[in-house]
């Protein structure tokens, strides 16, 4: 009873704005993909499906999170709030118990609130979606998507769904790698060639196209309801791959997304948008979309002029995080921040005289790295040292340097944009409440796990 009344209270509302229904959201989100290996981003791996729903809407090429890692960025995304404001800054994180989530602010309008798959969000009261997992797999349930779609058609009850896949995250054990050669592939230039590296890479980008085919199932079980036409479809590719200059560091190659959007009839079919988004942008987007005014508290706005094509342009400034603190194989601590505009990314490490390790540099992709470069190979022992050990400041002209590895915080001809830049991360930093490396070394009273093992300790 409650379920029909919240729906009907909700029809009436919009019947008597003279609007029509509210509409329906689909978000799709992979883990550890870099966009940038994505076939209908010009990558290796085959996207068949993400390229026919391109082709039916709206691919972004400049979308960016604001951390490099998994829990904070998924935070940011069903909060839209910025890691230090919400307090999941670490990763395995938690947000303050006073923030609300995407899930409260849609529930209240009438809205059915769903995340399938993985979460790596808490606590629960922050976010009260009802969820599903695939049965014996840590990826969306293409089932509990159907019956959404069933019910949704029968009460009329508008439907968030939130389809947060497991892959194409490690250990890269789904998809078809004959379909990638390892003695085929292209490297990227941060890599280096090993045949460890190879076969890694390849079984990467097997799983890169397994979530392509989800997305495909997803998207095949909407195209074929009767609420299509109504619904406003998102895939993201969340934080770059689990290779060294990707996920866990602040450069473009790790904080930047594959956005894809399709809604018949809002967004025209085939566009391409380079305007600068971020993830944070999502929950204000859907609320304005389904005809509501966002919080003030929040710290993205909303990017539907874009989608609809009443502007061209969005924000002129993204940032991103990252806190190594407390991750696996992490150092004690490494703080990096950063912001970019629309061609430059300037890049804050906090504590330059530390070392960066994480997972990346326990694993045997990169151990095979340090053995070609304690072999004498010149590229291989700039990679490994450059990963490990960093400047203070860092800035990079993006377009001539998509990779980011030619640091011009020393050339003076790049005054202008370092101050400019510094000064732009220094404000956003005051406003976030983030004091840099005394925030860091705070990390762990935002992990529930250390705060668990502490009081075991007591």
């Amino acid at each position: 009873m409650k379920s029909l009344f919240i729906t009907f209270s909700a029809s009436l509302f919009f019947l008597a704005l003279g609007r029509a229904a509210p509409p329906n959201f689909l978000l799709i989100i992979a883990d550890d993909c870099t966009c940038r290996d994505l076939g209908v981003y010009g990558g290796q791996a085959k996207t068949p499906h993400l390229e026919k729903l391109a082709s039916q809407g709206m691919k972004f090429t400049h979308c960016f999170q604001a951390a490099s890692m998994c829990s904070p960025t998924r935070h940011a995304l069903y909060t839209g709030l910025y890691p230090v404001k919400s307090g999941a800054y670490p990763n395995h994180t938690m947000a303050y118990h006073w923030v609300k989530s995407i899930a409260h602010y849609l529930q209240s309008a009438g809205y059915s609130t769903h995340l399938s798959g993985k979460t790596h969000v808490s606590p629960k009261s922050v976010f009260p979606f009802k969820y599903s997992v695939r049965p014996g797999d840590d990826n969306p349930d293409p089932a509990a998507f159907a019956k959404t779609l069933r019910q949704s058609e029968e009460s009329r009850q508008p439907f968030l769904f939130i389809a947060a896949s497991h892959e194409p995250h490690g250990p890269w054990n789904k998809g078809d790698p004959s379909q990638y050669p390892p003695s085929s592939l292209k490297l990227p230039p941060v890599f280096v060639d090993t045949p460890d590296t190879r076969e890694a890479f390849s079984r990467y980008l097997a799983e890169v196209t397994y979530f392509d085919s989800q997305v495909g199932e997803l998207v095949g079980l909407l195209d074929r309801s009767l609420l299509r036409d109504n619904t406003l479809v998102i895939v993201l590719s969340e934080q770059g791959n689990s290779f060294p200059f990707a996920k866990w560091t602040c450069y473009d190659a790790g904080l930047g997304s594959a956005f894809i959007t399709r809604w018949p009839g809002k967004v025209k079919p085939g566009l391409v948008n380079d305007a600068l988004v971020e993830y944070v942008d999502v929950v204000p987007t859907f609320l304005e979309a389904a005809g509501f005014t966002c919080p003030e508290i929040l710290d993205g706005r909303s990017f539907l002029p874009l989608l609809t094509g009443a502007t061209t342009t969005h924000k002129t400034h993204v940032f991103g995080m990252q806190t190594t603190r407390g991750v696996t194989g992490g150092s004690e601590y490494y703080g990096i921040r950063s912001v970019r505009d629309s061609r430059y990314r300037y890049i804050r490490n906090l504590t330059p005289e530390a070392a960066f390790s994480n997972s990346v540099t326990m694993g045997y992709p990169f151990k095979s790295w340090k053995r070609k470069a304690d072999g004498g190979d010149t590229h291989a022992r700039r990679l490994v040292d450059d990963y490990q050990h960093r400047p203070a400041e860092e800035l990079f002209d993006c377009e001539s340097d998509p990779w980011n590895r030619n640091n011009l915080a020393s050339d003076t001809k790049f005054t202008s944009q370092l101050n400019d830049l510094r000064s732009r991360l220094d404000l956003w930093m005051k406003q976030q409440g983030d004091e840099g490396q005394a925030t860091e070394m705070k990390a762990f009273e935002r992990m529930p796990k250390m705060l668990k093992d502490k009081k075991a300790n007591q």
